[in-house]
C-alpha cells in the first residue's frame, strides 16, 4: 500500500487455514459492504459512526473465533495483525500525510486538460521514486487546488487514483509494497523495471489519453469558468513548506534501511516477533512526523487547507478491513488444502505449468479487495517461491504477479491505502467523489478493458 514495508506479511499464521470453512470471510464481506452501502443507505448514522461500524464487523470475526480456537489463539492473531501489520501501516500514513500536507505550491495554475495531464504524469514518475503514497498525499492538495473552479471535477480525481496512486509505483520496489517484498526475498532492484516497464508506460500512457480527451469534453461542456476561489495574486509559482522534502526523503529512506538491514534482534510480543529494525524504524518515523510538525513555515498547513480527518477516517476503517481479513489471507495461504483451492488450481493447465495470464488476473483481483502485499507473497510462493528461477524461466509468472498486484490496486478504493486517502481528502475538500460502486463502474468503464488488452499484448 504505497511505500510500506509488512515485516511479517510472509510469516504463517497462528493457526491453520486449512481449518477454516469459507463462511470465516463473512465479516471481511460485511466491511466491505458496509463501506459500499451505508454511505449511501444510511449517510447519518454512518458519518458518525463509521469507525465503531468497522470494529463491529471485526469483534463478529474476533469473538466467534475465540469460542472456537481459544481465546489465546484469536488475540495472537489480533495482536500479530496490530503490531505487525496495522500500526507500521499508520505509521507511516501519518509521516507521509503530515509532511507532504505541511508543502503548499504556491502560485494557483489552472486546471485545464494539459495541466491536469502534466499532474499525473509527473505525479506517476515520482511514485517509484517516493512511493504511491508519497507522491499522492504531496499532489492531491494541489490538483484540487488548480481545479477549484471547475465544476466536474470527480473525474480528475478518479485518473488520479489510477494513475498517481496505483500504476506509477510499478518501477521500484520503493514504489509499492508488493515490489519491496519480492525484493526482499531476492528479487533484484531493478528487475522490475526493466520487465514491467514497457506495460507501465503503456497503461499510464493509454490512461493519460483516455483521461485527456474525457477532461477535455468536461472542459468544453462547462464553458466559462466561475470566478476562481484561489486566485494566485500574482503569486510567482514556487513552493512553501519545502523544508518538508526532507521528511519525505527521510520516510523513504527509513523504509528501505529496514528492508536491508538485518540486524538479527527480535522482540517477542504475544508470539508476534517485531525485528529491531522495524522497531526503529516506527520510533523514528514517528520523530518525522514531530519533525515536520515542527519545522513547517506557520501558516503553511492552513494555506493547505489541511485537515486531519482523511487520516482519522482511513486509521479508524483500515483497522476493521485489517482484522477481518485475517481468515481471508490464511485460508489462501492454505492452497489446496483450504477453502481457496480452487484459486491454487486455476492458475495452471493440465500439465501443472504456470498460466501467467491466470497469475495476472488472480493476483490482481484479490488485491483489488484484500491488501496487495500479502496476496502477492501467497501467489509468489504458490509459484514456486525462488526468486532465481522466477527472474528466469519464470520471469513471465512473476511479471504477472507484480502486474497484477500494483496495477489492480486501482479498481477500488480500498485497493491500495493511498485510493481511500485521495477519496477522503477530496471529500473533505468539497468534492463529490463516486461512491464505493460508482468508482468501480469507472475503473470497469475504463480499467478493466486495458487489463485485459495487456492479458492479449503480454500474458498469452
Amino acid at each position: 500500500m504505497g511505500l510500506m514495508l509488512w515485516p511479517a506479511a510472509g510469516q504463517a499464521a497462528a493457526f491453520d487455514g486449512a481449518s477454516l470453512a469459507p463462511w470465516w470471510g463473512l465479516p471481511f464481506a460485511g466491511v466491505l459492504l458496509s463501506i459500499a452501502l451505508m454511505p449511501l443507505l444510511l449517510p447519518r448514522l454512518w458519518h458518525h459512526h463509521y469507525g465503531k461500524i468497522a470494529l463491529g464487523w471485526a469483534l463478529l470475526f474476533l469473538l466467534p473465533f475465540a469460542a472456537l480456537h481459544g481465546p489465546g489463539v484469536a488475540a495472537q492473531a489480533a495482536v500479530h495483525t496490530l503490531v505487525a501489520e496495522y500500526v507500521p501501516f499508520v505509521v507511516l500514513l501519518v509521516a507521509l500525510f503530515t509532511a507532504a500536507g505541511g508543502i503548499y505550491v504556491r502560485g494557483n495554475l489552472h486546471g485545464s486538460p494539459a495541466v491536469n495531464v502534466a499532474f499525473l504524469a509527473i505525479g506517476s514518475a515520482l511514485a517509484s521514486v517516493m512511493g504511491t503514497t508519497g507522491a499522492a498525499m504531496l499532489l492531491i492538495r494541489p490538483l484540487i487546488r488548480a481545479n477549484d473552479n471547475r465544476k466536474h471535477v470527480a473525474h480528475v480525481v478518479v485518473f488520479f487514483i489510477f494513475t498517481v496512486a496505483n500504476a506509477g509505483g510499478s518501477l521500484t520496489p520503493l514504489g509499492d509494497p508488493p515490489l519491496f517484498l519480492g525484493f526482499l526475498k531476492g528479487v533484484d532492484f531493478f528487475w522490475t523495471a526493466r520487465h514491467l516497464a514497457p506495460m507501465t508506460l503503456s497503461l499510464i500512457a493509454t490512461l493519460l489519453v483516455v483521461f485527456f480527451l474525457i477532461d477535455s469534453w468536461y472542459y468544453r461542456r462547462e464553458g466559462v469558468m466561475p470566478s476562481d476561489p484561489t486566485p494566485d495574486g500574482g503569486e510567482r509559482f514556487g513552493l512553501e513548506g519545502g523544508i518538508n522534502v526532507l521528511p519525505l526523503a527521510a520516510v523513504v529512506a527509513l523504509v528501505l534501511m529496514s528492508g536491508l538491514w538485518k540486524s538479527g534482534v527480535e522482540f517477542d510480543v504475544f508470539g508476534t516477533p517485531v525485528a529491531l529494525e522495524s522497531l526503529v524504524r516506527d520510533v523514528l518515523l514517528i520523530a518525522v512526523t514531530a519533525l515536520s510538525l515542527a519545522i513547517t513555515p506557520k501558516g503553511v498547513r492552513e494555506k493547505n487547507q489541511f485537515s486531519w480527518a482523511p487520516m482519522q477516517e482511513v486509521a479508524k476503517l483500515f483497522i476493521g478491513i485489517f482484522l477481518t481479513m485475517v481468515p481471508v489471507l490464511a485460508m489462501l495461504r492454505a492452497g489446496e488444502a483450504g477453502a481457496f483451492a480452487a484459486v491454487s488450481r486455476s492458475v495452471v493447465d493440465a500439465d501443472g505449468q504456470a498460466l501467467p495470464w491466470a497469475y495476472f488476473w488472480f493476483t490482481g483481483g484479490l488485491s483489488s479487495f484484500l491488501d496487495n502485499a500479502p496476496t502477492y507473497l501467497v501467489f509468489f510462493n504458490l509459484a514456486g517461491g525462488d526468486p532465481a528461477v522466477l527472474m528466469t524461466t519464470g520471469a513471465a509468472t512473476l511479471t504477472a504477479i507484480s502486474a497484477g498486484a500494483v496495477f489492480m490496486g486501482a479498481n477500488t478504493y480500498i485497493g491500495n491505502a493511498p485510493n481511500f486517502m485521495v477519496k477522503a481528502i477530496a471529500e473533505d475538500r468539497g468534492i463529490a467523489m463516486p461512491s464505493f460502486f460508482g468508482y468501480m463502474a469507472w475503473s470497469l468503464a475504463v480499467l478493466v478493458p486495458i487489463f485485459g488488452i495487456m492479458t492479449w499484448v503480454w500474458f498469452l
